[in-house]
């Protein structure tokens, strides 16, 4: 749900305002796969992160209460990913004039024409794929760099392809500084710029794949790099009008693939923007059939 107007010159003012934004906590107990803060009471786990991660105390409360409204709407569904969305700063990847707004239920402008897709459609969709330790996962269209941060604490190998070279640029940026400040839960994501209809094959195969704009059809590239018994969420129907699908590929006993799908919001249409192409080093057109 990233808005894909490639606004460049809006961009690169945008990327200053971003790195002002970023505050230089220490973090004192570096992420690891053990590592839980207290999820039962808001105040218990400001003060767990703000001694054991050094963060903000607003941006701590704030990111509970949207913790509570995640949970009660079954859009994070198991102890993992309520970690994971606890531990994910989700201030650290919005513009300083979004930063009220960090942790509301709603897409925020993070220049270049693209917006941070709402907490409540990024906890569902990683809930679907729910990646696990040492699994292998795609991330189609970077943006923010807030998704893959989440997928951090769910796995330690995550590749993110972002169509927008300085948008691409500006993340692996933010994600270099924040690995300095102590977050090297983010040393576990690499990143690329291409067009990520083709995915990334000489990473393939993944356990799974998130892609995050509209689509007509899966792309062929995508399935062929899901391994066996994988898993990719993925929007797709005509401009404006997709559903969010869940697809699983599946290697029979005969040696047969088969490939199913479901909607994981039940038949209710969410429109995300094309999934543009690159043709040459300029963005154009669509890969609507």
């Amino acid at each position: 749900m990233r808005r894909r107007d490639f606004l460049v010159g809006a961009g690169a003012a945008a990327s200053s305002v971003l790195a002002a934004s970023l505050a230089r906590a220490s973090v004192p107990a570096p992420f690891n796969f053990d590592l839980f803060p207290p999820m039962d009471n808001e105040e218990k786990f400001v003060a767990w992160g703000v001694a054991l991660r050094g963060e903000d105390p607003k941006f701590l409360a704030e990111r509970f209460q949207r913790f509570g409204a995640l949970v009660r709407n079954e859009d994070i569904w198991d102890d993992r990913h309520k970690r994971a969305f606890l531990l994910t700063a989700r201030e650290k990847f919005v513009l300083q004039q979004n930063l009220g707004r960090a942790y509301d239920h709603a897409f925020l402008d993070i220049g270049f024409g693209v917006t941070i897709s709402g907490p409540h459609i990024v906890g569902r969709m990683t809930s679907t794929i729910d990646p696990k330790r040492g699994e292998r996962v795609l991330e189609i269209g970077t943006g923010s760099g807030y998704q893959s941060a989440y997928l951090s604490h769910l796995t330690n190998e995550v590749y993110t392809i972002e169509i927008i070279k300085p948008l691409a640029e500006r993340t692996r940026g933010i994600y270099d500084s924040l690995i300095k400040d102590g977050y090297i839960e983010f040393a576990n994501i690499s990143t690329k710029n291409a067009d990520g209809y083709y995915g990334w094959e000489e990473a393939a195969p993944f356990d799974k794949i998130i892609v995050t704009c509209g689509i007509d059809h899966v792309p062929p590239p995508l399935l062929q790099q899901l391994k066996p018994n994988g898993i990719m969420v993925i929007p797709v129907g005509p401009p404006g009008a997709q559903r969010v699908l869940k697809v699983v590929k599946t290697l029979e006993s005969d040696g047969a693939i088969t490939v199913a799908r479901s909607d994981i919001y039940g038949g209710r249409i969410v429109p995300f923007v094309p999934f543009t192409k690159l043709e040459g080093d300029q963005i154009k057109g669509t890969h609507n059939n």
